[in-house]
């Protein structure tokens, strides 16, 4: 028990400086041996006002660690242009609180980081180099990287358990050993965090096994398994480095859900039985999520399985301990008991926070508000399209606009989506092609008029995060062929629907009959609280909040609810947008409590 006991006897001072260090097999903290049993947030899917009420609930179901990615492409949205201060992109701050409530952190800047987030947090202005290659040592990525590195390290130096703080260990890169094997990438990498005065130990993770291993792996770092649930695991991180510790840095108490999928719903056995092993061998683990949170705006990401294209669902509850909403759930009581049967004798854990609470909001009754036909900006004159990248725009919707001249009715290919787009003839709507469905083509009818105009509004859903498949543009990547013949000459209007686009749009009824609708309505509270949008009366689309973008909903599921925050909420007069693909005619929605 002499982990536990440590780790009980040890809350991190604020003002008090702690050595950590590695011996062959342990984790060594002030010279003992620690066994770190953490819990991974990450302060972009969670509203900053609640970061530590989910910090205080990881640390009442057992841990003494918290895990946290930084998203690169949240940080620096704009190249050159980074935030650290506002609301959750203040890092630093989240590192703090953490130490305010006896925490040590385990910080995982990527640059390349997975996450089930949009690119795998690297930047979509990368992409706006055509050729460029990504987690390897090409110049311009690397460049990118440098400046990143710099910035990050500046935020977080202060906070490294050598200076005072409780960062104990920095990941480098993440899984890299399941896409590349470009170890002066790596090298370099460690050595762009030790020129900027990152001089904690260092981690790898990769799964476990020999390939992924030696691939992933960093001579001198720590070993951390996705995950470590057995003694064959070890093993091969023992034959891969005997000289450092290993770890389970993701040991999965949830899972991902992707669109059109039933959630994801892994129960209770197996991580409690990964969880016991890990107790009873004294092993270190991180659970990837303690808490999940929410894929706010465009920054939900996909997978490249399926047909091809999965994009994830906004939510990012993940089937966590804590759910989305904050929540202590069975699996969160079972792994706290679990966990406290290993306490020594007279120690207890906290006493569980108190719920967020929760409203219903009644029925709020949208009214057709404008469309987006009548919000396009100046076009932009292209021989052929090019992905949003091209014109320098990252997420949102973009309209490919041309006129049928030879061809005028037919098959239509788009070569190729990404990732779904609504498709109009003479303005009337003629149907939708879904990448992740494998959908390519689309049957233009003949029509009537000399020169029939073809419309193509495409959505820009996920990049893809993982595995070979992530440079990932979005729009229409190469051309557009109608029986063969490749379509010229296209008008293209980017709309990347920004909070602030949103917030200056006008009322119109100039095409009210045209799929592509905003409605809109405003409400009234009397006191604030979570809720959950209702969306079962739309099809597909986005929503806003007083101005916030909660992210994306679908018909096709398996969420139909959109978590919103109390914080994102006022007493008095509240506004909700609806932008929604499809729908023709207003219908109400409502607030609920849950997520389903």
């Amino acid at each position: 028990m002499l982990a536990l006991s440590c780790w009980i006897g040890q809350a991190v001072q604020a003002q008090s400086k702690h050595s950590f260090a590695f011996s062959k097999t342990e984790f060594m903290l002030d010279g003992k041996p620690f066994q770190m049993i953490s819990g991974e947030m990450h302060p972009a899917r969670i509203p900053h006002e609640y970061w530590r009420h989910r910090i205080q609930m990881a640390k009442a179901m057992g841990c003494n660690t918290i895990a946290a990615y930084v998203f690169w492409n949240y940080h620096e949205p704009v190249k050159g242009q980074f935030d650290f201060t506002t609301g959750n992109h203040n890092i630093a701050e989240f590192i703090k609180i953490a130490q305010q409530e006896g925490m040590w952190v385990l910080l995982r800047p990527g640059p390349y980081v997975c996450a089930e987030w949009e690119f795998g947090g690297l930047p979509p202005y990368l992409l706006q180099t055509p050729d460029i290659k990504v987690r390897c040592m090409d110049p311009r990525y690397m460049q990118a990287v440098t400046s990143y590195v710099e910035h990050l390290a500046a935020e977080v130096k202060p906070l490294l358990v050598t200076n005072g703080g409780p960062v104990v260990m920095m990941q480098i890169e993440n899984e890299y050993g399941s896409y590349g094997n470009d170890k002066n990438y790596l090298y370099a990498l460690k050595d762009l965090w030790l020129k900027n005065g990152i001089n904690i130990p260092f981690y790898t993770a990769d799964g476990a096994t020999p390939y992924m291993l030696e691939a992933g792996g960093v001579e001198g770092a720590a070993i951390g398994l996705d995950s470590g649930g057995s003694e064959a695991d070890f093993e091969e991180a023992k034959k891969q480095n005997p000289n450092v510790p290993a770890f389970s840095s993701e040991s999965y108490p949830g899972w991902l859900t992707h669109w059109g999928e039933q959630w994801q719903r892994p129960g209770v056995d197996g991580i409690a039985k990964e969880v016991k092993f890990l107790m009873d061998t004294k092993r270190s683990f991180n659970l990837y999520v303690v808490h999940g949170g929410t894929n706010f705006g465009y920054t939900a990401g996909a997978n490249s399985g399926g047909k091809g294209y999965e994009p994830d669902v906004t939510s990012y509850d993940y089937d966590a301990p804590i759910n989305e909403q904050g929540n202590a759930t069975p699996k969160y009581q079972a792994l706290r008991n679990l966990i406290a049967s290993y306490l020594p004798k007279g120690k207890k854990l906290p006493a569980i926070p108190a719920p967020i609470p929760t409203i219903s909001i009644p029925v709020i009754n949208l009214t057709a508000f404008t469309s987006v036909w009548d919000h396009l900006p100046q076009a932009v004159n292209s021989p052929q399209p090019k992905p949003f990248e091209a014109y320098g725009q990252d997420y949102g919707f973009m309209v490919y606009k041309t006129t049928l001249i030879g061809h005028k009715s037919g098959k239509l290919s788009v070569k190729d989506l990404h990732d779904y787009a609504t498709v109009f003839l003479n303005g009337k709507y003629i149907g939708k092609i879904d990448r992740r469905l494998g959908e390519k083509t689309i049957d233009i009818p003949a029509s009537d008029v000399k020169n029939p105009v073809l419309e193509i509004l495409v959505e820009g859903m996920g990049r893809i995060n993982f595995a070979e498949a992530i440079i990932d543009r979005k729009g229409i990547t190469d051309r557009v062929v109608l029986n063969g013949m490749t379509l010229m000459n296209w008008e293209v209007y980017g709309l990347p629907m920004t909070e602030k686009f949103v917030q200056e749009l006008s009322a119109s009824a100039n095409n009210a009959t045209k799929p592509g609708q905003f409605f809109k309505a405003t409400f009234n509270l009397d006191t604030t609280g979570d809720t959950f949008i209702d969306m079962t009366g739309y099809k597909k689309g986005i929503v806003w909040v007083n101005g916030h973008n909660l992210g994306r909903y679908w018909e096709i599921g398996p969420q139909l609810h959109l978590y919103c925050p109390a914080p994102w909420l006022k007493k008095g007069a509240n506004e909700i947008v609806v932008f929604d693909l499809h729908q023709e005619n207003a219908s109400p929605v409502k607030g609920v409590k849950t997520l389903e």
